[in-house]
Formats: structure tokens, C-alpha cells, sequence
């Protein structure tokens, strides 16, 4: 078994690896940090690789903080209406937390872009994400034939426009054929009824 499949194997048992109670200590001292924190090395190897990082200039990783629960707070109305109609419990923004934490990554280095992200802890109140970015203009991502796609134009401020992994998994850009019809160009051109 190879190194990088034995740690996968360790993150997706945490209960019954030591990650768990490695996570439990690292968590104490993530709390007091900011949100934002650039960090030297991945903490899941593993994951990282898999989702395009390599150990070599023009690649950042930065560990993000973001609060579990509802972002929608909204005041109870004081006219009269069914409990379930009032519009105040269970409003979601439509985006998922990992996909918040790659914008704040994004909006901390804006000269850089964001390639993926993945799960690294979690605790009663926040979720913490580790967000892999890549410089576009260093001469390293541009000679790199795998990454110098992100280095076009076109690329510039992706995670804004729902292209990373888990925006196009918010914009149900996952299904394709039957079923997807009014996902495509966009849920906005079809009124929100593709979702």
C-alpha cells in the first residue's frame, strides 16, 4: 500500500486513526488564529496532490475559517401566519461553506487564484478548509504544461463566478441530460427551477 493511500485511508477513519485526537489538539489552537492563515505545507498530502498541488513555487496553501449554521438571519414577523411560513428558520445562502471559504482565501490574495479546496477539521462552531491557490504570472505555472490553464484570462477571479469544484456542485453543473434541463446556461436564466 502506498504512502499517500494509507494516509487517505487514516482521514476517511478518523475515529479509529489518531487523527481524530490529532485534530482535537490542533483545533485549540486554531481558534485563537485569524481567519485566514497561510500555512507551509498541506495537512492531508494525500488530498492536496490528488486535487492539483505540487511542492514547488507558484503554489499557496492558506487554512480558512468559516462558521457552521445559517448566514440568513432574518426578523420573526410580528403579523400573524403559520409558524412554517414565517421565513425565518432554515434559510440557506445557496452556497456551500467550503465554497465561502475559497472566496475569503480569494478576497485575502487577490493577485492569486483559487485551484481547490478540501476538509480538514471541524468543531461545534466553525469548519476549517484548506484552499490550494496558484500564482498565474510566476514563470514556474506558466512552464508547468498540467497548470497553465489557470494563467488565461479567462480564469481570472473563477471562484466568484462559480467555476472551482464546489461552485459548479452548488450550481448543480454535476448532472448533465435528462433532468438538467434548466440548469444550463445558468439557474438564473431559468428563474431558479433547475435546482
Amino acid at each position: 500500500m502506498s504512502m499517500y493511500k494509507r494516509l487517505g485511508e487514516q482521514w476517511h477513519t478518523a475515529a479509529k486513526s489518531n487523527v481524530k485526537q490529532a485534530n482535537f489538539s490542533r483545533l485549540i489552537e486554531w481558534r485563537r488564529q485569524p481567519t485566514v492563515v497561510r500555512v507551509k505545507k498541506p495537512l492531508r498530502l494525500d488530498r492536496a496532490r490528488n486535487l492539483g498541488y505540487k511542492a514547488k513555487q507558484g503554489f499557496v496553501i492558506t487554512r480558512v475559517k468559516v462558521r457552521r449554521g445559517t448566514f440568513v438571519s432574518r426578523m420573526r414577523p410580528w403579523m400573524g401566519r403559520q409558524p412554517t411560513k414565517m421565513g425565518v428558520n432554515k434559510m440557506t445562502t445557496g452556497q456551500s461553506l467550503k465554497w465561502i471559504a475559497e472566496q475569503r482565501a480569494q478576497k485575502r490574495y487577490p493577485n492569486l487564484e483559487v485551484l481547490n479546496s478540501y476538509w480538514v477539521a471541524q468543531d461545534g462552531h466553525h469548519k476549517y478548509f484548506e484552499v490550494i491557490l496558484v500564482d498565474p504570472v510566476h514563470p514556474n505555472i506558466i512552464s508547468d504544461k498540467h497548470i497553465n490553464w489557470i494563467c488565461q484570462t479567462t480564469m481570472k477571479g473563477r471562484v466568484y463566478r462559480g467555476l472551482t469544484s464546489s461552485g459548479k456542485k452548488a450550481r448543480d453543473l454535476r448532472h448533465k441530460g435528462i433532468g438538467a434541463e434548466k440548469v444550463r446556461p445558468s439557474l438564473n436564466a431559468h428563474d431558479h427551477r433547475g435546482k
